[in-house]
């Protein structure tokens, strides 16, 4: 009832990206690039006083049973992207990057539920491995009921059958920066899941920080490698 899915992360290298992430949270299989800061491609995009962050999504055809293909142009992809967008936007200090963009790319691999949580906390993730300065984590957890009965962590199926809602927490501040719900649940119930749902975003954000940390010390091992001389000898 109360149990999280499997959470795998790889901030590993993805190609010429600044930063990126792959999560997956049980089937659910997302990866997120982020390049920037960097100047602005528009001039119509262009802020003076801070950069602008700019997301996209992709849906792999073969990520969801149905094969339906969703262009980059599909309503419901927009309006996932523009989600993303305005939560993350009171987090990344945009401030320091006058005139410049943020791009975030969202690829959709594989889900099986709790979608917008993943593309959240990879999305956290990327951000950071980027080296983009951020007030906080941003952790993400879905949340429905079942009878009188919280859930967490939702599968498709489950979504498909309960009243459920997602929640984006910064756990320095217990601060809430999303809160989205498509089903109607009834203000009782809400408030017991958001209880949960909280608490649950705080176990995940020590699953993202000792990530980023594992993967900072494999950044700082191979830096010292790197500088050190040939024939030099570790001390």
């Amino acid at each position: 009832m109360f149990e999280l899915r499997s959470i795998d992360i790889d901030l590993g290298q993805q190609g010429q990206a600044d930063g990126s992430a792959v999560i997956t949270h049980g089937l659910t299989h997302v990866l997120v690039s982020v390049f920037g800061p960097r100047e602005a491609k528009m001039r119509s995009q262009t802020m003076h006083d801070r950069a602008n962050i700019n997301v996209e999504v992709s849906v792999a055809a073969f990520s969801t049973g149905d094969r339906r293909k969703r262009s980059r142009g599909d309503k419901r992809i927009l309006e996932f992207a523009a989600t993303i967008k305005s939560t993350f936007e009171p987090v990344v200090q945009t401030g320091l990057y006058p005139r410049s963009q943020i791009d975030i790319f969202i690829q959709v691999v594989q889900q099986d539920g709790g979608l917008l949580q993943a593309c959240i906390n990879g999305t956290t993730l990327a951000l950071m491995s980027a080296g983009i300065p951020m007030l906080d984590f941003v952790c993400a957890v879905s949340g429905g009921v079942h009878s009188t009965h919280p859930l967490l962590d939702l599968t498709t199926l489950e979504e498909n059958d309960v009243p459920n809602v997602t929640i984006a927490v910064m756990p320095k501040t217990r601060k809430v920066s999303l809160v989205t719900m498509e089903t109607r649940l009834h203000v009782d119930r809400f408030e017991e899941v958001f209880r949960v749902a909280t608490e649950a975003a705080v176990v995940i954000h020590e699953e993202m920080k000792a990530a980023i940390m594992a993967r900072s010390r494999t950044l700082i091992a191979s830096m010292k490698t790197g500088s050190q001389q040939p024939g030099e000898m570790e001390e």
